[in-house]
């Protein structure tokens, strides 16, 4: 049976039962298939499973949906316990910053947080970084399970866990998708059913920027004509779509100095607006031997 609870004091009880290995599903709630995926994946590599659900006030920004977060947690108690997880954390703001959010101290990401999402989000990642760091301090984890979704934001939780030396590894989960290609996100339930068939306009775009990479191996084009072949072959399925606003595309080989180019894959990352709905996605695009440039 999966024990909910909701103060520090009683998930250190929870805690010190748990036998084994342990793994920890950090959440927001409102848990669909790919939170499912996350937490599937955390009982294979783990004898006992966490999950935290926390709507954390630090990484939103005050025009964004904090208020309107989808909030479910009595059925997300009920989805972990037919997944077998051992432990619910869901504290309340208070539990999680008893000084008030913004008197708590906080980890900054290096560089790679400046840019996509945190040059769009100013503070977004500063917000993830310290609510994971809380979070793996009372949970602690062996190891933690988070979605290639959220690809920056693995990044960065890597870095800080690398740089901090947190005693946790951290596993990446393949994004799960919706039947007709959409990410799954807590967020397409803002989406009308008109919205939903212009976002399906986000994975056409990558599945176009696959196809022109692989086209374009071996092509003979420059780094950087090849990088914005790709580039644009997604950017033009996005463009062409009507109440679609683009935030960013575009094509990476790392967030920091050390690429993340190995056996020749690159990630092309995606952010857009549809009505007040923001939504990201990215995918591996197979790039050619020695690439560098971003776009």
């Amino acid at each position: 049976m999966t024990a909910l609870v909701h103060t520090k004091a009683d998930l250190a009880k929870a805690r010190a039962a748990l036998p084994g290995r342990v793994a920890v599903v950090p959440t927001m709630g409102a848990l669909h298939d790919g939170h499912l995926a996350l937490i599937e994946r955390a009982g294979e590599i783990a004898d006992s499973v966490i999950v935290t659900v926390f709507v954390n006030p630090l990484q939103f920004r005050p025009n964004e949906d904090l208020d309107k977060y989808p909030r479910t947690l009595d059925a997300d108690v009920a989805r972990c316990e037919a997944a077998g997880v051992d432990v619910v954390f869901a504290p309340s703001e208070e539990e999680i910053y008893p000084d008030g959010r913004a008197d708590v101290t906080k980890v900054h990401p290096r560089e790679g947080g400046e840019i996509l999402e945190g040059e769009s989000r100013p503070g977004f990642f500063t917000g993830v970084l310290t609510v994971v760091a809380k979070l793996f301090h009372l949970t602690r984890p062996d190891v933690a399970c988070f979605g290639a979704k959220d690809f920056q934001q693995v990044a960065m939780v890597r870095r800080m866990v690398r740089d901090l030396d947190f005693p946790v590894e951290i596993e990446t989960v393949p994004t799960v998708r919706e039947a007709d290609g959409l990410a799954m996100s807590s967020r397409n339930a803002y989406l009308s059913a008109s919205q939903r068939r212009t976002a399906l306009a986000v994975p056409r775009a990558l599945r176009a920027a696959q196809a022109e990479a692989v086209a374009l191996v071996g092509a003979g084009v420059s780094d950087l004509d090849y990088a914005r072949r790709i580039h644009d072959a997604a950017l033009a399925v996005l463009e062409a779509e009507p109440g679609l606003v683009v935030d960013y595309v575009r094509l990476r080989s790392n967030f920091f100095s050390v690429p993340f180019v190995h056996n020749n894959i690159a990630r092309i990352l995606i952010a857009v607006k549809v009505g007040d709905t923001r939504l990201i996605d990215n995918a591996l695009v197979v790039v050619k031997k020695g690439w560098t440039p971003d776009v």
